[in-house]
């Protein structure tokens, strides 16, 4: 029997291949997933990882035997699978490690129209079923089909912000050697942009630096780009390319919850009154921009998947992360860092002031960035955190993620990591003495034990 406990996560599947993933095991991966949702057919994509080809053909060998069809879009960012699955109504499994290093390759699994599965959602009923073996499909064999949508996912996120009144834009791209190479010529197609490419060629050995922008190292090449050939704006993709990050014309990074913030006021303007979702991580400026533009902000926990079932329970138009996923109405609740892209692409093309005068306005606070930090014992290190703090004038306490303590100047977040004995520290406020007095008075106290 197999033991796929390190290797299946809350919300996906990830190891090193074929140490941990190979094709025998995502080939039973395949028929579970068939098995356990009552698949007719699935959509299957993949990424550049020179692994990747082989394990989705093994997938889709999986899905066949159990007489379910497979729909295979070849190449693929993770955002065009979720688009594949939201048009043809179908589930499907994407293969990517996103951003994680060359050996390691996964698999994002959704039901039909992008509803995301995770460990409550279906995913721990396909380990069990994968490990133990599924039974042998009596009936015929499903047949695969494949089929090129990208011009179709391009067309559709074009159909989705209007960029008729858009001024001519220099545009850096940074596609780290991942899948934002094979989708921003098709979907950048006919615009007026002038698009400067950094490392498109798909190479999922990664040669030039990690396809991971939230790590400030990997944007230099992209930062130091835009101001060497005078671009409007930088924007990075990371190894799947459903996330974005943007930079601005003087290269200097443009906070995702200022993103964030300027997608939210586009989408208002649409829809007065929406509601939209933010994590308890964005900056403090996004409720109040929201609250500013008649707009209604519902705060949520860190992660996909609270994120995508606070949008389907509340109807909301949009929603944004602190770590550039940004989840649209519009496109099945999914994230898709490429329509954030756009928007952005659209409010700077509309006026004439660069990036930085227009993004100034989002940008209210000073934000230390994510800090971590070992510890020997999550919950007393936070419990010693809480107690130096709760009893302060002007103080409020929550725990819908960790320990969030707020006041009118400052306010942080204590966040434990669920794989590591690491805590993840966020601090905000409203200059930087603030934000720096704050930040180091509670990394004392974790520093102490």
């Amino acid at each position: 029997m197999r033991d796929l406990s390190q290797i299946v996560k809350a919300y996906d599947i990830r190891g090193v291949v074929p140490d941990q993933l190979d094709e025998d095991t995502v080939r039973e991966i395949g028929a579970a997933f068939v098995r356990v949702i009552g698949a007719r057919a699935v959509v299957v994509g993949h990424d550049m990882r020179p692994s990747s080809p082989a394990l989705a053909a093994a997938f889709a060998d999986g899905v066949t035997a159990q007489g379910a069809d497979v729909v295979d879009i070849g190449l693929s960012s993770t955002d065009q699978l979720y688009f594949a699955t939201g048009k043809l109504d179908l589930p499907g499994a994407m293969f990517t490690a996103s951003h994680n290093p060359a050996q390691y390759n996964g698999i994002k699994l959704c039901r039909a129209g992008a509803a995301p599965i995770g460990q409550d959602s279906g995913l721990a009923e396909i380990r069990e079923l994968a490990e133990q073996g599924v039974p042998a499909y009596a009936g015929e064999r499903g047949s695969v089909e494949k089929r090129d949508l990208l011009r179709d996912y391009a067309a559709y996120l074009r159909s989705l912000v209007d960029l008729s009144k858009i001024r001519p834009l220099k545009v850096v791209v940074d596609a780290g050697n991942g899948m934002g190479g094979h989708t921003v010529p098709t979907v950048f197609e006919g615009l007026p942009v002038a698009l400067v490419p950094l490392y498109f060629e798909l190479d999922g050995t990664f040669p030039n630096h990690e396809a991971n922008p939230l790590k400030p190292e990997n944007l230099v090449d992209l930062q130091r780009k835009v101001v060497e050939v005078g671009a409007d704006i930088g924007l990075a993709f990371d190894g799947d390319a459903d996330r974005c990050f943007v930079v601005d014309e003087k290269g200097d990074p443009v906070s995702p919850s200022a993103i964030t913030a300027l997608v939210a006021v586009r989408e208002l303007a649409k829809e007065p009154g929406a509601t939209i979702i933010h994590n308890l991580i964005t900056s403090r400026a996004v409720p109040e921009i929201i609250r500013e533009r008649g707009g209604n902000p519902v705060r949520t926990r860190v992660g996909h998947s609270f994120i995508k079932a606070e949008m389907a329970r509340t109807g909301a138009i949009f929603g944004g992360e602190h770590s550039a996923h940004y989840y649209f109405r519009d496109f099945w609740n999914a994230d898709t860092g490429m329509l954030a892209a756009l928007h952005v692409l659209a409010a700077l093309g509309e006026q004439d002031g660069p990036l930085s005068q227009l993004v100034h306005e989002y940008e209210r606070y000073v934000a230390s960035g994510e800090i971590n930090s070992e510890v020997e014992d999550q919950q007393a290190s936070i419990a010693a955190v809480r107690a130096a703090f709760a009893d302060r004038d002007g103080v409020t306490v929550d725990e819908l993620d960790g320990l969030t303590v707020e006041h009118a100047d400052w306010w942080f977040n204590l966040r434990p990591s669920n794989t590591e004995p690491l805590l993840r520290l966020n601090v905000e406020g409203k200059d930087r003495s603030t934000m720096e007095a704050v930040r180091d008075e509670v990394l004392a106290i974790l520093k102490r034990g």
